[in-house]
């Protein structure tokens, strides 16, 4: 099966991915080709621009979280767009640990068979830039890299040295970008900023595409796009029958998820009503509820105030409703979230509070499930964590349900704390990575 695509990769984190996997996302729409977006690593920010300017919901790929195997049908399976765009994570070699290309964007590329474009910072070079280029190349025997872009170029006279000094590589070079002080996009989600704000940056997101655009060679991007081996065919998944409701909490506090979790718990049978703990009075009629992650404490203040959601989603759990939440819908089911000398009042299920801190806790996690739960029976699992908090006045008698071999977790490498039927982590899971959407639909009482 042939699938158009590429994977835009940088030296470096700040390189300016995003900007340019933006703009040619973008020059390639022009051209009349419809874009699937993807993101490799655990990342909520980087894929809501993406998504903007596709108008396709960026899939995430991950080797940690999905294993090899699921991250190729997956990719396979989301691929039904003229072109699928894959934007990579941190530096191209960059992964789990400094010994391996485990979980890099190289490895991704690898896994995929795709080409790479490879960005450099060309500010404050000329004639090294050839040897950066050249270590990327030939640091791995099959470093799948097909062209670079070069950004940040300071002068017509800069980019001529940097060119002059590329020439003996015979790496075709597929842009030089001017510097520009407004052709950056701010590490910010999308759903976390007001509308009127968000229909700016969106604007500010087209208008940098545009721009960055005009300095790409859209004729060699196409080429290389196309130039690909043969992937394996992947049957689509069936949907089960609807057997019952998920109400999932999702407005500007609470809208860090995979695509792909949303999807699985429909496929496995699940009704899917979204709601909005910010705005609703009350959680809809459901089975289950679902609080994934997001920046509680940004809206600290609309969420303490409203009293009747927090009082419905605590009766339900009282009354046995099962309850998933991760990272930040465990912070929202705590007492309260400090933050600065700000106090607010949450739902108050765990005996427990939230602090927020200027430290970040950002861990690829191996744990063990110890016992049945919501989510799954015993079994290893894989997982995320990445949060600006911690939880403080935890009770002694607190039940966890997660042991963790890499990562923080909770407390003392526990996670998961557990209280009625609910489950409640730093983790951020997989669905598909293990039958935890199935588990989930079994365990909601229908």
């Amino acid at each position: 099966m042939i699938i158009p695509r590429l994977v835009i990769s940088g030296s470096t984190s700040g390189v300016g991915k995003t900007s340019i996997t933006s703009a040619i996302i973008y020059g390639l729409k022009k051209r009349g080709y419809t874009i699937q977006p993807f993101k490799v690593g655990p990342d909520y920010i980087d894929p809501s621009y993406l998504s903007s300017i596709s108008n396709n919901e960026t899939k995430n790929l991950d080797v940690w979280l999905m294993g090899f195997s699921e991250l190729v049908m997956s990719f396979v399976r989301s691929s039904i767009s003229n072109i699928s765009i894959i934007e990579g994570v941190m530096g191209y070699y960059d992964g789990f640990d400094g010994k391996t290309n485990y979980a890099s964007t190289h490895h991704v590329a690898t896994l995929l068979q795709a080409p790479v474009i490879l960005i450099l910072d060309a500010s404050k070079t000329s004639r090294s830039i050839a040897a950066t280029a050249l270590g990327f190349t030939k640091f791995h025997k099959n470093s799948r890299i097909s062209g670079i872009i070069l950004n940040k170029i300071g002068s017509k006279k800069h980019d001529t040295l940097c060119r002059h000094a590329l020439e003996n590589l015979n790496i075709p070079i597929i842009g030089s970008i001017p510097k520009i002080s407004n052709n950056t996009l701010e590490s910010r989600h999308l759903g976390l900023i007001p509308v009127t704000e968000q229909k700016q940056l969106q604007k500010k997101i087209k208008q940098v595409s545009k721009e960055i655009a005009d300095y790409l060679d859209f004729e060699k991007i196409v080429k290389i796009c196309k130039n690909v081996e043969h992937l394996p065919k992947i049957k689509p998944r069936k949907f089960k029958k609807v057997k019952t409701s998920i109400a999932v909490a999702l407005d500007s506090s609470f809208n860090f998820y995979y695509h792909n979790n949303i999807e699985a718990l429909r496929r496995e049978g699940a009704k899917i009503k979204f709601f909005s703990p910010l705005s609703d009075k009350k959680i809809p009629n459901c089975d289950c509820i679902y609080i994934g992650g997001g920046f509680p404490e940004i809206l600290g203040k609309k969420l303490s105030q409203n009293n009747t959601m927090k009082k419905s989603i605590k009766q339900a759990a009282e009354n046995g409703t099962p309850i998933y939440a991760e990272c930040g819908g465990l912070m929202y089911l705590t007492k309260s979230i400090k933050n600065q000398n700000q106090k607010y009042k949450m739902v108050g299920l765990f005996d427990a509070e939230t602090e927020m801190t200027r430290k970040m806790t950002l861990n690829y996690t191996d744990g063990r499930i110890t016992s049945n739960c919501l989510i799954s029976s015993p079994r290893n699992f894989h997982a995320h964590e990445f949060h600006y908090s911690r939880i403080t006045n935890i009770p002694k008698d607190a039940k966890f349900l997660y042991d963790l071999n890499i990562g923080e977790g909770i407390s003392s490498n526990k996670d998961g704390i557990s209280e009625y039927n609910v489950v409640a982590s730093y983790c951020h899971l997989y669905f598909d990575s293990a039958k935890f959407a199935s588990s989930i639909i079994k365990n909601s009482g229908i």
